[in-house]
């Protein structure tokens, strides 16, 4: 498993539809009950401006409240192309996903921290999608990565509460459908 390219590849799926995203849609309502287009857009500008100090080795006490408030600035697809830059090069980078990342919930290796990134835009590339009615239909690739690390971490991240009950799936539903209900999402 590619994890690095994984990543890129799904940060590619999050910038297509940040691309076709409209002067007015920014406010626009998402499938994420408490975020418009421009919440779920800061929130992985904000998730990709910590991966390099994480991935590094930085802890989130010496990155400090940096990358608290707006990150998107006046130009927001200028600051969410920096940042996904710049977080899939740390991910690159020699011995990253070797080292311990010290996340608020406890230390875990970088491939662990990267996968998470992976699944994160993935997911939320399917919600800016519907949000602004771009293409929602994600690369098959992907879906079945992201569906096969899922499946040992779906308990947890539900019990967290990082994710919303799993919605019920018709029978012969495909991948696409099936991840998304386990993210808590109705395709």
């Amino acid at each position: 498993m590619d994890i690095p390219a994984m990543l890129g590849s799904a940060v590619a799926e999050f910038d297509a539809r940040v691309r076709q995203i409209g002067d007015g849609q920014w406010q626009a309502a998402t499938p994420d009950d408490d975020w418009a287009v421009r919440d779920l857009v800061s929130h992985l500008v904000s998730e990709d401006l910590w991966a390099p100090p994480l991935l590094a080795g930085s802890t989130i006490a010496e990155v400090g409240d940096r990358f608290e408030g707006d990150v998107l600035g006046t130009d927001p697809k200028a600051a969410w192309s920096a940042a996904s830059t710049r977080a899939v090069r740390a991910a690159e980078a020699d011995g990253a996903l070797d080292r311990t990342v010290h996340l608020s919930f406890g230390d875990v290796p970088g491939r662990d921290y990267a996968l998470q990134l992976f699944a994160d835009h993935l997911i939320h590339a399917w919600d800016l999608a519907r949000a602004i009615g771009a293409e929602e239909r994600l690369d098959p690739g992907l879906v079945e990565s992201c569906a096969a690390w899922f499946e040992a971490m779906e308990d947890a991240y539900r019990g967290a509460g990082a994710i919303a009950a799993r919605p019920p799936v018709p029978s012969g539903a495909d991948a696409q459908t099936r991840l998304l209900a386990q993210f808590g999402r109705r395709a």
